[in-house]
């Protein structure tokens, strides 16, 4: 039997381990939390931070079977991914300077930069930061963790201990705030060619940092050639060429300014909803890559796809979530939270309570109902 090895257990993970499940793989779900969502997925659970790669190497080190890694839905864990692939002798596609611009902000902006691609001005100094608004965000941390719009300079100070309080190494930049079009891009590589994209517009609700939803559909392939040119650029620089793709990016007048990106499946539903609108398991394509298979990624359609992020109206315990049983039978559905969970309202990704994905926007507040108490 072959083993793969899952870095995490976040919602962001739950798709990855159904789709190995299909494709006849044994999980392992490495996470500090018992109740993570990931673990009730898994066929086996070791309770090790993802940091402890030396912990985590001892636990498999000599196993039968031992396939691959994975790191899905956070950038967090790819630094681990990448040491513990090189321990072990596993399939990693990540070159260093991948994981760097996965993993820190501001190198993303110098290639970039070096590239001679469309970006925002930026410091890491207060006293050089560029003018108002600017976004001050902790350079190495995900899940919207950290981030603060700035209008007025005495917000800059606290929004700088914020983030650097989230920041693992403490390090923040700042960025002049992108104007126009906010966009996430979810792709698929496959030799150093982008061989799947999916443009997605952010459904935002206050304090509009957050998406709470996002709806992918085929354009008239301008932007898409655009993306897909600057992607490729920067890929292939960095030395990537096989493997998924998750980027924000901003569009204003036609130009195209990537934010930030991760060499990974996208969480809250990106992942899938790019399988869906091109008819390719591409979660399953990533499973494939991570034990040194070959996908296949021909498209089979060319369709829209859209997620909708369920959240608790206030904070409080959650009672129930009712209403499931209503969405379409196409809808594939995530649920991470239980009656008896501790909630709050969805203000950075790791607060949702699920998600869920279909062809066509769900309309989860006439449909679901979420009680907290």
């Amino acid at each position: 039997m072959s083993h793969l090895v899952i870095l995490g257990g976040s919602d962001g993970t739950v798709s990855a381990f159904r789709a190995a499940r299909r494709m006849g793989l044994t999980t392992i779900c490495v996470d500090m939390r018992p109740d993570a969502p990931g673990v009730g997925e898994a066929d086996e659970f070791l309770h090790i931070s993802t940091r402890d790669v030396p912990a985590i190497a001892a636990a498999l080190r000599g196993r039968a079977g031992l396939a691959g890694l994975l790191a899905p839905g956070t950038d967090i864990n790819l630094p681990s991914l990448v040491e513990l692939a090189r321990m072990l002798g596993l399939p990693c596609g990540l070159t260093e300077e991948t994981l760097r611009a996965s993993t820190d902000k501001l190198y993303f902006r110098q290639v970039c930069e070096r590239l001679g691609l469309p970006g925002p001005r930026y410091a890491t100094d207060p006293a050089l930061r560029p003018p108002l608004p600017v976004i001050v965000k902790p350079v190495d941390s995900g899940s919207s963790r950290g981030i603060t719009i700035c209008r007025e300079p005495g917000e800059v100070p606290a929004a700088m201990a914020h983030a650097a309080d989230v920041s693992p190494s403490g390090r923040v930049i700042i960025e002049e705030l992108l104007t126009g079009e906010d966009l996430c891009a979810e792709g698929m590589l496959q030799d150093g060619r982008v061989a799947l994209l999916g443009l997605s517009r952010r459904v935002t609700a206050p304090p509009e940092v957050v998406a709470v939803g996002h709806d992918m559909a085929p354009g008239d392939g301008v932007l898409e050639k655009e993306v897909t040119r600057q992607l490729e650029l920067v890929c292939g620089d960095l030395g990537y060429s096989d493997g998924p793709l998750n980027v924000d990016l901003f569009v204003n007048d036609g130009e195209v300014t990537l934010v930030e990106m991760g060499a990974r499946i996208g969480g809250n539903g990106l992942g899938e909803a790019l399988g869906l609108m091109h008819g390719v398991d591409t979660v399953e394509a990533a499973v494939r890559l991570a034990v040194g298979e070959r996908p296949d990624l021909t498209p089979t359609r060319r369709g829209p796809a859209s997620v909708r992020v369920l959240r608790a109206p206030a904070a409080g315990t959650l009672a129930a979530i009712e209403g499931l049983a209503s969405l379409p039978e196409s809808a594939e559905v995530v649920v991470v939270a239980k009656p008896g969970d501790q909630v709050v309202p969805y203000t950075e990704c790791r607060a949702k309570l699920g998600y869920v994905v279909d062809h066509v926007p769900a309309d989860l507040d006439a449909l679901i109902r979420i009680d907290v108490r």
